[in-house]
């Protein structure tokens, strides 16, 4: 009887490992862990629908595998040609960030990336002090390229606008007052914008022009266009 019931815990075992590895797969490799709920395509409303491309389902699993938390959004399309396809809310990229809405996948790929091997290492490197909270002008945006009639990137969730940062020890840089002010702390925006020069499609900086004075436009159209 003993061996009979192991034999059948064992069947029974094996029966839940194979209903589980099912479950992930038909998540599309969506990362698991505490806020694993928080991270599974959710009903829309009839606003959209979670219908990924194949691109997309390989970003959401490279994100699991770089340990992104995220959240899978609906793809939606409005009005104008604005729309949010493949874009996904982002919960953690090893650093705090405000006022960030969906986001292209692929981009918050690179952003976490960039947040990860550029910005921290650069904020204790030039700084002296870990990388707390990256403060953003948002991503997703309905409206044109400013004195242009073109769709701006942001009108696809393809596009983050950076503005500050804030270190473990308070201090607060950003791009408005030290991208021409304080010795490290230009040192540490130069640093980060040459690195982001590298990731990203497009990089904007006061550099271009007035209205991006005060932060650092990042898309991922163009083929490495940096001012």
């Amino acid at each position: 009887m003993k061996r009979s019931s192991d034999i059948g815990r064992r069947a029974r075992n094996v029966a839940f490992l194979g209903l589980a590895s099912l479950i992930v797969s038909a998540c599309g490799a969506i990362p698991a862990g505490p806020s694993s709920q928080s991270q599974r395509p959710q009903a829309s409303a009839g606003l959209g629908s979670f219908n990924p491309t194949p691109s997309a389902q390989q970003c959401f699993s490279e994100l699991g595998r770089a340990n992104v938390r995220f959240s899978p959004l609906p793809n939606r399309r409005f009005s104008g040609g604005c729309s949010q396809i493949d874009s996904i809310k982002l919960l953690d990229v090893g650093a705090d960030v405000t006022n960030l809405g969906p986001v292209k996948c692929e981009l918050a790929g690179k952003f976490a990336a960039w947040t990860e091997y550029a910005v921290k290492r650069a904020a204790r490197k030039y700084l002296g002090s870990d990388l707390q909270r990256i403060e953003t002008m948002g991503s997703y945006s309905c409206r044109n390229i400013a004195g242009s009639g073109k769709l701006s990137q942001h009108a696809h969730a393809n596009a983050i606008d950076v503005s500050g940062f804030v270190l473990a020890d308070g201090r607060r840089i950003t791009v408005e007052n030290n991208w021409k002010s304080g010795r490290q702390e230009m040192q540490f925006l130069a640093a980060i914008h040459s690195s982001a020069c590298k990731r990203f499609g497009t990089v904007l900086s006061p550099n271009y022009n007035a209205a991006h004075r005060d932060h650092f436009h990042l898309d991922m159209s163009g083929s490495g266009y940096c001012r």
